[in-house]
Formats: C-alpha cells, structure tokens, sequence
C-alpha cells in the first residue's frame, strides 16, 4: 500500500503512547500517513481485514473515524479492535452497539459467610450460582461478601443450612444502601469540611472532581501544578496534582494513587481530602509533611471504570477494555462483565500469578497480558519518571475495604519475605501506622504482608512499583470500614476516615526519619541556606 503504510510487528506491536506489548493473535496494523488522500484510509483498512488484521490502529491519522467506519461495514463486527486519533480503543461486536442501562440491584441483600474447611470452599463455589461475590477468589477462615437477588434468597438459604455454614445478612436492601450513599450528609460545624467548590460529606463525579482539582491549582499557581499522567482506554485523562512547596533540584517524593478499583469511591475523597490539608492545614505536622515532601497524588486513576459506577453499574471494579464478547452466565453474571480488565492484577510482576484469573468474567481478570492496559502503563511509567527525577521515598496505592496496611511482596509467605530489602522497616512503619490511625477513633488496621493477612496477589501496582524502582516504602492501603458497608461506605464517614488517615501518614513519616531515611531538619537547613545565599547575592 503506499501513501498508507501497513506495518506488522511480531511477537510485539508499538502502541500509541510509545510501549510495546506482545501483538494480539493476528496482528496489528499501523497507519502512519498524517495526510490520506480522500478514501485512501478507508480501501487501506478493507485491505487490513480481509488479510486478517483485528487490531487497526488509526491513531496517528487525523479525522478519519467516518472512512474507518466505512470501511467497517461490510465485515463481521467479532472480536475487531479500532484505535483512533482520540485514542479511544472499541470493541466492535456481532450486536450493534446499544447504551447499557443502569443496573439495579432492589431486592438485592448482602450476606456474609466465611468457610472453614475445603468442603466449604466447594459449598462457596456452587454458591457462585445463585449470587454475586464481591471476591473471587476464596480461602478458608476468609470472610467473603455476596449480593443475592431476592429471586434466589430461598435456595441460596437453603444451600448455607444444609453446609452448616453461617450466612449474616448485613445490607437488607442493596439499593436503598447504593441510593443512600448518594445522598450528602448532614453537615456539621466543621470549618474544614469544605474547600472552593468540594466539601466531604458527599461523593463526587469524575467531571466534579477534576474540576476542583482544576481550581486547587488556579488557587496555589506557585505551589500546584495540574498533571495528566495517561489516559484511559475510553481516552479520559488520568489526572492529579503535585504539591512542590520548595522547588528542590533533587526532591523527596511522594506518589499517591486512588481509586485503582473503580467502587471504592471513599480513596477518591480521602486523597482529595488529604490535597486539601497539605493546601490549608495550619496544623504543624501536617505542614511539615506537606512542605518536606514534593506529592504526586492522582486521586482515580481509572477514570473509565469510576464514571461507570455513576452511570451504569455501581459495583463495577474493573477498567472498561473490551478484550472479549464471552457469557458469564457460568459466574451467574451478565455478559457485561466479561469486559474489563482488574487493573491491580495488570502489572509486569509476578503476572497472572496466584489472586489472579484468565477468565475475563472475574473481577480479578489480569489481562490477555501483563501491561495490556494505558492505565497500568501510565502508572508505571509515571513511577519511573519519578523515580529517575528525585528521591522517591512513598507510593502507597490507596483501597477498600477491610482496613490494612499491605507491605510487599503479596504473593511470598512470611517466611519468604524476610529476605526482602527493608522488608523490616518497612513493616515497622506500617505498624506504627496502624497503631496511630486508632488512637483517635478506635478504628482497627492490620499490617503485614497480602499473603497472612488477606490473601496472595500479584501483578499489583505496589509490589510492581517497589520491584522496579528505588523506592524504600510501597504500601497497599486498605481504607474503612471490616464490611458492613463495605465499598458502600456512608459519606458521614468520609471525614473520619480522611482524618485517621491523616493521623496515620503523619506518622508514617515520622517514623520513616527516625528510621534514617530522610531528615526534614537537614531539608529545612538546605532550603533555608538556599534562601540566605539568595538574599546575600541580592545585597551585593
């Protein structure tokens, strides 16, 4: 083809932000001419299919989305995979496309169970039937939460007797309690329980929540720099903050990340929350740790899956890739939950390892590969980037529920990780987190490794993110509450969480300079030094 280069790159393929993964079964073709003539795109991709292409990748031609679509109509619609100039990555299928309705989950209550023998797990298993799980993968002496449509209340009832497990109904209305959750809470006398146009007795829209962090900025110019990290697969901006008080050339670092899965809608407030402390805060350690620091918090940073749960189905965890057009009737699910990818499992360490599946129906699908997806790689790169600029000292990836501090590596045993560097520190901090976040509610965290306290993982973002760079501490933080909202927490408790939280970072970091791993005072010596041998230049 001239004008129109068609290029085929075995076993790997270059995708628009530059990172090269494994072609698909039979392959991706590449335009390349900014400038086709008129039609020339649209007889290319006919050329393209009927070779046997199903990955077309039209991104680096300029308004061409209607000869694409032309060039579409002729053929089966299974299973083709179009990129285009907006970067926005469709599954074509056999169906034409329809706009999902709004799943809802009245009659729907939640119960409770945990298995205590392997015969219980088979019990759990057969269960799948009947229910949603909000895990699934399943452990003896591993609570698990499953949502029962009332049309199976009987039998699944009847299932539980017969095992002589225990079932506790703890949400007797899913909807009311999805309903409720949208509702603001009262407001109290709290002066910090708002900022600009956000306040935290309420959860906030993607659109809402990226226009606040617009107007953060446009508050502290000096201070704040707006940051896209990536974008999506539906190609919406992965957005955040820095917060750089003191402009070091070598800076201490901390990368924050939220809302990795898209229902845990309470990591989006609390990481706003935390942006609007280390703006406002004249509380004295919250000032040091936000001005000893230079922060990189990304609070969703997976916009697709987040927007989702607005509009669509509100307990949706996964990204909103569309690798796969299967039934998931064996899971008891609908078809729709064969998209998406768990984005936690997607990254290049220990890959499709325990904790993970290949079943694109599962909540924890890991991706037709490691890295198949922008968001990890945005993640990674960032990661790297910032690793290569300054210090990195933190990246703690933000989650709910169950009220952990999760410390690397999630698939070694106890005895294993002994050997892994700082491991002990590491641990120590954690623990003093926890004990800390307690002090002021009564809130209980746990602390340690995936594998002893929940259970295996891999190919997540913290083990990754500690693996690949120089960072000395990767946590996987676990937020409110031990499951009786679950990721349905009230916004009342917004503002007790965010606070803990609070509490708990802080001493993070005092625990992490005891430790010898950075010295505020020598920071502030170095600043304050800078500022001296400014003003004497000025004098003379």
């Amino acid at each position: 083809m001239s004008g129109v280069v068609a290029e085929v790159q075995v076993p790997k393929f270059k995708l628009n932000d530059g990172y090269e993964i494994p072609a698909l079964a039979l392959g991706t073709w590449l335009g390349h001419n900014s400038k086709p003539k008129p039609n020339e795109v649209e007889f290319a991709v006919k050329w393209a299919l009927e070779a046997g292409y199903r990955h077309i990748d039209t991104a680096a031609i300029y308004k061409v989305e209607d000869q694409v679509g032309r060039a579409l109509k002729n053929f089966p619609r299974e299973d083709i995979f179009v990129t285009t100039k907006c970067a926005v990555l469709y599954i074509l299928l056999l169906t034409p496309f329809v706009v999902a309705e709004k799943k809802s989950y009245e009659g729907y209550s939640v119960y409770k169970l945990t298995p205590k023998t392997e015969d219980d797990i088979e019990v759990v298993k057969k269960l799948q039937q009947f229910g949603e799980f909000w895990e699934d993968q399943f452990y003896i002496d591993y609570q698990l939460r499953i949502m029962v449509p009332a049309h199976n209340k009987i039998i699944f009832n009847n299932i539980v007797e017969e095992s002589k497990m225990e079932a506790t109904e703890i949400i007797k209305d899913l909807q009311q309690t999805i309903e409720e959750q949208l509702r603001p809470a009262a407001r109290s006398l709290r002066s910090d329980e708002s900022y600009l146009s956000m306040n935290w007795n309420q959860y906030y829209s993607l659109n809402d929540t990226y226009k606040w962090l617009d107007e953060v900025q446009r508050n502290h110019p000096r201070i704040v720099t707006t940051v896209v990290m990536g974008r999506s697969v539906e190609g919406r901006e992965i957005k955040g903050l820095k917060i750089n008080y003191r402009n070091r050339t070598n800076p201490v670092i901390g990368f924050l990340t939220g809302t990795l899965h898209a229902r845990e809608w309470i990591t989006t407030a609390t990481l706003t929350w935390v942006i609007k402390e280390f703006l406002t805060s004249s509380n004295r350690d919250i000032r040091a740790l936000a001005e000893n620091i230079e922060w990189h918090i990304f609070p969703i940073v997976n916009p697709d899956g987040y927007v989702y749960t607005f509009t669509t189905n509100r307990m949706w965890r996964k990204n909103r890739s569309r690798f796969s057009s299967k039934s998931c009737s064996h899971m008891n699910a609908n078809d729709d939950m064969s998209n998406g990818v768990d984005l936690n499992r997607n990254f290049d360490f220990v890959w499709m390892g325990p904790g993970s599946s290949n079943d694109s129906c599962a909540v924890t699908y890991a991706g037709p590969i490691a890295f198949s997806e922008p968001e990890t790689r945005a993640i990674s790169n960032y990661a790297l980037k910032l690793n290569a600029t300054g210090q990195l000292l933190y990246y703690i990836d933000f989650h709910s529920y169950t009220q952990l501090i999760l410390v690397p590596y999630s698939h070694l045993t106890q005895s294993e990780v002994q050997s892994v560097d700082n491991y002990d520190d590491m641990y120590k901090v954690a623990v003093a987190t926890a004990d800390k976040i307690r002090e002021r509610n009564g809130t209980v965290y746990r602390a340690g490794i995936s594998s002893v306290v929940m259970y295996p993982m891999t190919g997540t973002s913290f083990d990754w993110v500690k693996n690949n760079t120089k960072v000395p501490f990767s946590f996987l933080i676990e937020l409110r509450d031990l499951g009786e909202y679950g990721f349905l927490l009230p916004p009342e408790q917004i503002i007790p969480n965010s606070l803990e939280t609070m509490d708990g970072l802080i001493e993070m970091d005092k625990t992490v300079q005891l430790l010898g791993y950075y010295s505020s005072a020598s920071s502030n010596f170095i600043a304050s030094l800078g500022l001296i041998l400014c003003a004497f230049v000025l004098i003379y």
